[in-house]
């Protein structure tokens, strides 16, 4: 299995040195002497850091977690993951692809249930924004999302689709989970309510991308535009309004497709936000996210991949 690049020693002497100690502890793992092997880990680890020696520690800590996952010591992997997102936060390594799909490849590799991939992957996202509050990196974002599609855990897949720019990889995600979890009545709503949160997320790009590949791909959906469904000709017009900017368009649009927007309540919540973001609607005075947006949106709409 090749290492990340960036996860691999500044020099040949150093590179040597790692890799006799590695040994050593991959000997110790063989025998089954997982505490003793841990502690070593962890042992080294703290020496690493405390030479400033940040490649070679990483390095360590990601090969030694990868080699507890392929002996199913969950725990010790998992706390192993931790140190590497710990020297992360604690050097000015810079974000880079091959860094985020290391990270990607140790979430992968953790139980799904346990509670230390739900600590890694925010600790995860907190660093790769630099500590900005953001809600993480896009390419994070995309490699999470599709473990997670694999994992067929859709609903989470589905929230980190959203904070990436990957809108082909979503819509193929969303034909799937639609096909096998949703009523052949519900297939416009499951890219509606995507398309809709990209655009109160300003990502018009990605929204149009859903679009176009999610209707193009779902086996239950006939070739349009126009559609048989009304809710996907009023996405289909929304799009254009959005590129247009013009009020009224928007105005009448909302007011003629009454009906389909009515099948779920989030839908005018979400399109009180478009009009502000697209179209200059003024904020309304009361509170801006009450009822059953406040407790999604405070999270999703007030930050900006």
């Amino acid at each position: 299995m090749s290492e990340p690049e960036s996860l691999r020693c500044p020099s040949a002497r150093n590179r040597g040195g790692v890799q006799r100690v590695e040994g050593k502890l991959r000997a110790s793992v063989e025998k089954g002497d997982y505490y003793e092997a841990h502690q070593m880990y962890r042992t080294l680890f703290f020496r690493y850091m405390s030479q400033a020696k940040h490649a070679e520690a990483r390095e360590l800590m990601y090969n030694g977690a990868l080699l507890f996952f392929s002996y199913n010591q969950q725990n010790s992997a998992a706390d192993l993951s931790m140190l590497v997102l710990e020297v992360l936060e604690k050097s000015d390594t810079k974000v880079e692809d091959e860094i985020l799909e290391s990270l990607a490849k140790l979430f992968s590799l953790m139980d799904q249930n346990s509670p230390e991939r739900v600590a890694f992957v925010s600790r995860a996202l907190k660093w790769s924004t630099g500590g900005s509050g953001k809600l993480g990196h896009p390419k994070l974002h995309q490699l999470l999302a599709v473990t997670l599609w694999k994992e067929q855990n859709y609903s989470e897949s589905r929230y980190h689709f959203l904070h990436s720019s990957d809108g082909e990889g979503c819509a193929q995600m969303l034909v799937e989970y639609s096909a096998s979890r949703g009523f052949r009545s519900e297939v416009d709503m499951f890219v509606a309510q995507a398309v809709l949160q990209f655009l109160c997320l300003k990502n018009k790009n990605s929204a149009s991308v859903v679009f176009s590949t999610y209707t193009e791909k779902h086996p239950s959906i006939e070739k349009g535009p126009p559609f048989v469904q009304p809710l996907l000709n009023f996405i289909w017009f929304l799009l254009l309004a959005v590129d247009g900017g013009k009020l009224t368009v928007f105005t009448v649009l909302c007011e003629q497709y009454q009906p389909s927007l009515k099948r779920d309540p989030m839908y005018i919540e979400y399109l009180d936000r478009i009009g502000q973001l697209f179209f200059g609607v003024p904020p309304k005075q009361s509170p801006s996210y009450g009822g059953l947006l406040g407790e999604w949106t405070k999270s999703l709409l007030t930050e900006q991949i």
